[in-house]
Parts: structure tokens; sequence; C-alpha cells
């Protein structure tokens, strides 16, 4: 992977990571979507490629270029070159969105480190931002962009 790449790679953890940390009626929905926050965080932490993919929706894109196999490849390259992945979320906020019931969206300020053994050896802070779409009764992550 080139050093482009991994950058890009973290970036795109975090801001799942983030999402899944956010979180039927709407109350039931806001609960439900704050849940697949913290799915994508736990799948992503646990180095659980395919369960992250599972949460993408078919049209999913990062940064408005990247689909699914980008992130699946990513994914595989980050997990290859740490032992250790965290996703600490340093705010997060999801909301539903008021004119349609099939999407949420997810802000966050995350750190996204990675390390050999028990001390990391990279950490990135990014500025996070998911938007999900609701797919029958689950919430998949459609787009996700971050700085």
């Amino acid at each position: 992977m080139s050093d482009r790449i991994i950058p890009l790679a973290r970036l795109w953890i975090v801001a799942l990571a983030l999402t899944l940390l956010s979180g039927c009626s709407p109350g039931n929905q806001q609960a439900a979507l704050e849940a697949a926050v913290q799915q994508l965080q736990d799948n992503l932490e646990a180095k659980r490629s395919s369960a992250v993919v599972e949460q993408l929706h078919p049209e999913f894109r990062a940064q408005q270029q990247y689909d699914s196999q980008w992130a699946k490849r990513t994914m595989l390259g980050l997990f290859l070159r740490f032992n250790n992945v965290k996703v600490i979320a340093l705010s997060k906020s999801s909301t539903l969105d008021p004119t349609s019931t099939t999407k949420g969206y997810t802000e966050a300020q995350v750190a996204v480190t990675g390390a050999e053994g028990l001390i990391p050896d990279s950490a990135n802070a990014y500025s996070v931002k998911l938007e999900w779409w609701l797919e029958g009764s689950e919430w998949k992550l459609a787009r996700i962009d971050w700085k």
C-alpha cells in the first residue's frame, strides 16, 4: 500500500468507528442508529473487515469516490500492517434527518491509532461525517467523508 493510502485507511476507519459510537419511533430509530455506530467501531477494532463490509450500503462512497471494494482493500492493508487498531471518539453526535425517515447522520472527532504491540506506532486525528441509510430495519453506512 502506498503511503497515501494508509492515512486514508486510518481516516476511513476512524470515521466508521465514530459512526458506530453515536446511534420504529424516532427514539427507537435513534437508538438503532447509535447501535449501528457502536457495532461499526467494535468491528473495526476487532479487525472484522467482512462484518464492516456488511454494514456498508450497496451504494457506499467514501470521500465521494471510493466504493466498498476500496474500503475492503484498505482495511485489509491496515489490519495487516497493525496488530492493534483503536478508534477513540473524542466527540460524536448522531441525528436523524428531519425530512426523511430513512437517513441519519453522525459527526465525530476521532483519533485512530495503530500498533504492532502495546504502544501505538501511529496516531491521527480526524473530523468525520457519516451518512446512514435505513435499509429494511438496518442502518447501512452510505457515505463517509473526513478531514
